[in-house]
């Protein structure tokens, strides 16, 4: 079933053009103003004024940016992924646990706890430094609900023992996501670490990288029951939106929860706007590649 006519389409990519105009990623690899930069065992962690009260997170001085967070404002999304990565919440009822897999300066889960205040968010960064700059430079505070695990993603995730309503996998390294968060093995656990009826929502990246966009979308469909694909337009991220139950959802009805989600919550950006653009008609996202496994990465 097609969201809108062409022409409507059109129109509403003009609009959206322009929403995002304030969320899209800075393209320059320039990193000016460097307020901070420490080296850890995994590499530079970097922050730096992007002016407007902003700053941002990199892995490298000329690396793009992990992270950007406007200080003071929790409700702040400034990389053009975030928005569409939010949709994933529509698919499930109202979250009660939440977890986030890549830390970065707190943006996501501080977002979280000022739209679900009651709810437990766990966040896990394999990088202390990371964690010590998202206090000290990116305003991040844990509370008594929300916490910072440092540790291995995937060691944290293969421990779960109480499954989780929302999950998030955000966990970049410098220039690709790490292969062992991309395996039939690992999405494995994920899959049992989250709630029958939950969500499991994916940042990925089309580009040429390994393991490569094809083979990740394959193993997410051969290890969920349903798979919903979101480009992100003017990146090149790719939102995957997986469950462990088939809901067979059209893509109006997405986009109808999605837009009660945002009236709900009052959500600054309106997410049915998200859906419309960015969802791919399934016959796109089969995935060509072969399943990744803990053994194919290794080789």
């Amino acid at each position: 079933m097609t969201l809108m006519t062409a022409t409507s389409h059109a129109l509403h990519s003009a609009v959206l053009s322009i929403a995002l105009l304030t969320l899209l990623p800075h393209t320059s690899n320039a990193a000016d103003n460097v307020l901070y930069e420490t080296q850890s065992e995994f590499g530079p962690v970097i922050v730096t004024d992007e002016g407007n009260g902003l700053r941002a997170m990199r892995f490298s001085r000329y690396g793009a940016r992990q992270s950007l967070v406007k200080l003071d404002d929790p409700e702040y999304l400034g990389l053009a992924y975030t928005p569409f990565a939010l949709t994933g919440l529509a698919l499930c009822a109202e979250p009660k646990r939440f977890l986030v897999l890549g830390l970065g300066g707190g943006s996501l889960p501080t977002f979280l706890r000022k739209h679900y205040p009651d709810a437990e968010i766990d966040a896990v960064d394999i990088n202390p430094a990371v964690a010590a700059v998202a206090k000290s430079h990116f305003g991040f505070r844990e509370d008594a609900h929300m916490r910072v695990h440092v540790m291995d993603g995937r060691r944290f995730i293969e421990q779960v023992s109480k499954p989780y309503d929302a999950v998030f996998l955000d966990a970049f390294g410098a220039d690709a996501l790490p292969p062992h968060l991309t395996t039939r093995e690992f999405l494995g656990a994920v899959r049992r670490a989250v709630r029958n009826d939950g969500i499991v929502v994916g940042n990925l990246w089309s580009t040429a990288v390994k393991p490569p966009y094809e083979a990740m979308v394959r193993t997410y469909r051969e290890t969920f029951a349903e798979l919903h694909v979101l480009q992100v337009p003017g990146t090149t991220n790719r939102i995957l939106i997986a469950a462990p139950r088939a809901r067979q959802m059209t893509s109006v009805e997405f986009a109808d929860r999605a837009e009660q989600l945002s009236t709900a919550k009052n959500f600054r950006v309106n997410l049915r706007r998200m859906v419309e653009i960015g969802l791919l008609p399934p016959e796109a996202v089969q995935g060509r590649g072969d399943i990744l496994t803990d053994v194919s990465i290794s080789r």
